[in-house]
């Protein structure tokens, strides 16, 4: 097992949502169900984040949770000149500092207690180029940008900070 302590990987951000947004019928509009940014979630084993959309999904899903590296965050925004861009239009999870995701992919590791399984490159889709600029998903879609899709292993909470 990869053992990333939390001392090297920093969870920054948080984000859930209770649904879907970008699950629609081709051209049609986002939902709207919104996103939230607690200061902490509850993680359970074989399902995910406690209030997210995948949490009530089959059990044992590649993709319970994702991670998403905040230096990426800065490179999309300075590559579309979008100096405020909120992470939450990426529609990622956790969004981390001081950790190569891509080394976490088909590894166990580990983030405050809690244990992860790195299942699956975060692979971004259409609405990328519609949400935030042309082009943002062909850039994503690059060096393992999209980030990783994780499952939960362990039941435990993780706290921003």
């Amino acid at each position: 097992m990869v053992c990333t302590s939390s001392g090297r990987m920093k969870l920054l951000q948080i984000i859930i949502s209770p649904g879907h947004d970008y699950w629609v019928p081709k051209g049609g509009p986002a939902h709207q169900h919104g996103t939230q940014s607690p200061s902490e979630v509850d993680c359970v084993a074989g399902f995910g984040l406690v209030g997210d959309r995948y949490f009530h999904g089959k059990p044992n899903r590649k993709g319970q949770v994702t991670f998403f590296d905040y230096d990426v965050l800065q490179q999309i925004r300075e590559q579309f000149d979008l100096p405020q861009l909120p992470a939450s239009l990426l529609r990622r999870n956790l969004v981390v500092v001081g950790a190569d995701l891509s080394t976490l992919l088909g590894q166990q590791f580990e983030l405050q207690g809690v244990q992860f399984e790195g299942r699956q490159e975060c692979r971004p889709c259409g609405w990328m180029d519609r949400m935030i600029a042309p082009g943002a998903k062909s850039f994503m879609s690059q060096g393992f940008r999209g980030g990783l899709r994780a499952r939960v292993l362990t039941n435990g909470k993780l706290q921003v900070g």
